[in-house]
Parts: structure tokens; sequence; C-alpha cells
């Protein structure tokens, strides 16, 4: 726990130049003013990492036209096209609107589309999605199932997130115990699914993913450990609610890169909420009914087994973590 206070006190000392030019995300905003007519808005931070410039990218068969030069407000450039596209906004699904650059300078960039019917879509794009692809509006059983099956293969793509559960596993004896901890965890990252999925809180999620593979080693440490007198031995549902508020953010960074319906906005982020709770329960179920069997056959297998898992976990969160920090502090 020492080591996490130390790590989170230090990246809070960083000067915040620093903070707002590495992790501030560009802003693309189209908005149809008139049938097949949009008024597009593109702000960036002054300072990039490169010279690379970013710049947004429309679908086939649009058109930009300048309404004014680029112009400084604060530490951001303005610039604002008036964008006219054929086919209509009706024919956009299937098109792509995107920003050009972010890869050279490891920036994000927030895109909102609003159509005049009043259809909105919103997500985030970065390195890995420099595109978002305008999908034909669905209906409420659509998008529930949807972003149901998106939360579980979410869940079930993040070795990081299942590696803290498998820890708690590891931790947690009793299944009363064990049953509040998880719970804990998944309030925790619920809280900040929510929160940040819907604008309320704003954060790096470069350093949101070092501080995820912190609470992974951390844990690996602690299972290390002989000494239960450890504030997570002792108190251990507490704990992983605080760190779920950690896994919730990077939840949501995935989720808002999806992009979510506007439309059906808490619907998507409940059904996605469920997915990877779903996914989390499958996990936990696949793993503890054959680590229980083992547990009670063989002592000296379980724990080669046991020694093995924490040495694999607290060597792949190290490896996380250095990795992560290069990105996030290079």
């Amino acid at each position: 726990m020492n080591l996490l206070c130390r790590l989170i006190f230090l990246a809070l000392l960083l000067p915040s130049a620093t903070w707002a030019h590495k992790f501030a995300p560009s802003l693309l905003s189209v908005v149809e003013s008139a049938p097949n007519s949009y008024a597009v808005t593109f702000k960036t931070p002054v300072q990039t990492t490169t010279r690379s410039l970013m710049k947004p990218t429309w679908p086939d068969g649009c058109s930009p036209v300048v309404i004014e030069k680029p112009i400084r407000v604060g530490t951001g450039i303005i610039t604002q096209w008036r964008l006219t596209c054929n086919p209509p906004a009706s024919n956009l699904a299937g098109k792509s609107f995107g920003v050009s650059g972010l890869a050279p300078n490891r920036a994000n960039a927030i895109f909102t589309l609003t159509l005049i019917d009043g259809t909105d879509f919103q997500a985030m794009l970065n390195v890995n999605h420099p595109t978002y692809l305008i999908r034909a509006p669905r209906s409420t059983g659509d998008v529930f199932l949807d972003y149901l099956v998106l939360g579980v293969r979410h869940i079930w793509g993040g070795l990081d997130h299942l590696l803290f559960v498998f820890g708690l596993l590891l931790l947690i004896a009793g299944p009363r115990r064990l049953l509040w901890t998880i719970t804990a965890f998944t309030l925790g990252h619920s809280v900040t699914l929510a929160l940040a999925t819907l604008g309320v809180i704003q954060y790096p999620i470069d350093l949101i993913e070092v501080l995820i593979a912190i609470s992974v080693f951390t844990l690996a440490v602690t299972l290390a450990s002989k000494n239960q007198e450890r504030l997570l031995w002792r108190s251990p549902g507490w704990l992983a609610a605080g760190f779920g508020l950690l896994h919730g953010m990077g939840f949501a960074g995935a989720l808002l890169e999806i992009g979510l319906p506007a439309k059906n906005l808490l619907l998507a982020l409940f059904s996605f909420n469920a997915g990877i709770e779903g996914g989390q329960i499958l996990f936990i179920a696949a793993f503890l009914l054959p680590w229980q069997y083992l547990k009670k056959r063989s002592s000296r297998r379980f724990g080669v087994a046991r020694w093995a898992s924490i040495y694999l976990l607290g060597s792949l969160a190290a490896y996380w973590t250095v990795e992560r920090s290069v990105i996030a502090f290079g």
C-alpha cells in the first residue's frame, strides 16, 4: 500500500501544464444545422507532442468549407467549418468521421454528432480507434443486447481486470467474505463507470491504466506476504471498493471508445455494466469450483498452484506498470 500511495502522490506533484499538454483531448463537434449541412467545430491543444497536425476526417461525399481562420482560446485552437454532405444524413450509416494525427501525438479526441432530428452520437477517438463508424438507429432491445455482449467481451478481454478478481479469490477464504468483497469491487467500478460515461468526472486515461496495474501488483504483494496485519487482509471489502473505482474508470474509457446512443444512453450504460458483471460471474464460477476441488484433494498441489499464481500475477502487474508508465509519462 505504501508503494501505491507514493506513486499517486508523485503523480499529483507533476506540473499542471504537463497534464494539460499531454492529456487534454481534442474535440470534434458536428451539428446538422440544415438538411445535409453541418456546423463543425474542432478544438485541439496548442501544445502537441510532435509537429504532426491533428485534423478531422470526413465521410466520402462531404465537402468542408472553412468559416473562419483558426483562433486561439485559452490552451486550445478552434477551427470551424461548414460541411455539406451527399448522401443525406439519413444515409450516413456506414460512413466514418475521425481525427488524423492522433497516433504520433499519443492523443485522444472526443467526437459528437447531432442530427437535425435530435439523434446524437458520441465516442472517444484514440490511437487504436481514430475513426467512428456511424451506425443505423437501433431499437431498444437491440441496444440492450448489443451493449450486454460488449460488456461481456470487454471483461473477458481485460486480463488486468480478470487477474484482479482472481487475486481476490486467492485472498478471501470464506464464501460470505468473498461475496462481500466481490460486491464491493462491483459497486466501486459501477459508480465511476456511470460518472465517467455521463461526463461528471474527467481524468487522464493513461494515468488510470498505470494505477490499475499498480492495484494488481499491490494485491500480488499482499498475497505473497505472510503478514496478515496488512490492510488488504484486514479490510478487503473496503479496499476492493476503492480499487474498483479505478477499474471503473478503465471500463468507462473502453465504453466511450465504443460510443453511446444518446437516446438510449442510460440503457446502454446499464446493459454494458450488466455484461461486465455477467462476464465476471462466469469467470469466478469457472475458477472457484476447480480451485476449491484442488484445495480439498491435495494441499501440496494447491500450495504450489497458489504460489505460481501469485508470482504470475505479480510479474504481469509489474510489467504492465512499467509499460504503461512509459506510455503515460514518456
